[in-house]
């Protein structure tokens, strides 16, 4: 299988499958001489590691992160840093019964006719198990960015969104949806309550902004900034959509209202008057907060019967067993902000190779 590495000069590599022994990824193209523990690794793990609560998968996994090569003395070397999370809670019993069935909505389909075999244990790579990979790069990739500061929320789940009005950034980590709105917050609350008792499932959509972001980053054609990012949060499972700064929204704008008007900053350069264009322009950072936008589809994973068909191409019924988000997205906030430090780290690179600054 091909398409597991992603980056071009900060390019990772994960390996593993959900329900085998160990799950982990390889870091190539970190510079050597910076500080890195697996303290500086495992709080990113734990903000997306499973049974945190009754809104996410139960199953129990301590992520546990294990650096085995590429660190020496508390400080990187330049050579490929391999991490590892090994499995310790997994129950392939539970999926015993679909074995010879694809879930609707689910990869199970497509990889068969691809391989012509799957590992029907959680979904084998399919499975957002992976995703654990992707924080831990991103925690290195985030000791590049000097002076970056990169934060996930979740803006809407289900039908219901979050009211901008109310934005309080210190909200995000005192709920369990990594929600900016109180309010919504507790709404969400409710609702997820009645679609997990429901044996069903929702969607989300998250907002990852990173700010601190110099301008310069990306290139205009075939590398822009933006079009990798939106490449980065495409490989995420689950999702189907990806939009940067007000996306599909400016398409019911009129040219005054999307221009971001730009004034003479006190002390010297620039200042936005707004950032519909979310930090970028042209496929190269400005400056302002860098903002993109993702929808994540509701989990195939669900108890409320299906029709679909058996490896045979018999009709047949099927229902999910095991331990499953209710709402994949609340655990997809940290992996977007993962990948956007891993876009910004690799962009970062190829710009002082480029200008040597």
């Amino acid at each position: 299988m091909a398409g597991n590495s992603f980056g071009t000069l900060f390019r990772f590599t994960t390996w593993g499958e959900s329900h085998g022994p160990a799950i982990g990824v390889v870091v190539d193209g970190c510079p050597s001489r910076i500080p890195l523990t697996e303290a500086d690794i495992q709080p990113w793990l734990d903000k997306r590691k499973p049974g945190q609560s009754r809104y996410t998968t139960q199953r129990r996994e301590d992520d546990a992160v294990r650096i085995q090569s590429g660190v020496f003395e508390g400080v990187t070397t330049g050579t490929p840093i391999a991490l590892m999370i090994e499995n310790t809670d997994q129950r392939s019993k539970d999926y015993g019964d679909i074995a010879a069935k694809f879930r609707p909505g689910h990869a199970d389909y497509a990889y068969w006719k691809k391989y012509g075999v799957r590992d029907y244990r959680g979904g084998g790579r399919s499975s957002a198990r992976e995703t654990a990979c992707r924080v831990a790069a991103g925690a290195v990739a985030r000791r590049i960015l000097d002076g970056v500061t990169i934060r996930g929320v979740l803006v809407q789940m289900g039908p219901h969104r979050i009211d901008r009005s109310r934005w309080d950034w210190a909200e995000v980590d005192a709920n369990p949806f990594f929600c900016p709105d109180r309010e919504a917050a507790a709404q969400w609350a409710d609702y997820l309550d009645g679609v997990r008792k429901a044996g069903s499932s929702c969607g989300a959509v998250i907002e990852v902004v990173a700010s601190g972001v110099p301008a310069g980053l990306g290139d205009p054609l075939y590398d822009k900034l933006d079009s990798d990012l939106a490449r980065a949060m495409m490989t995420i499972n689950a999702v189907k959509g990806v939009e940067i700064g007000d996306g599909f929204a400016t398409a019911a704008l009129s040219g005054e209202e999307n221009a971001d008007e730009m004034r003479a900053a006190p002390g010297g350069g620039v200042e936005f008057l707004s950032n519909h264009a979310g930090g970028i322009l042209g496929g190269i950072s400005t400056g302002q907060d860098i903002v993109v936008r993702f929808a994540v589809k509701p989990t195939s994973s669900i108890l409320q019967p299906r029709r679909t068909v058996d490896i045979d191409g018999n009709d047949t019924e099927i229902v999910t067993k095991g331990r499953h988000d209710p709402c994949v997205g609340i655990r997809g906030v940290p992996v977007g902000e993962a990948m956007m430090a891993c876009v910004l780290a690799d962009h970062w690179l190829r710009r002082r190779a480029e200008t040597g600054s």
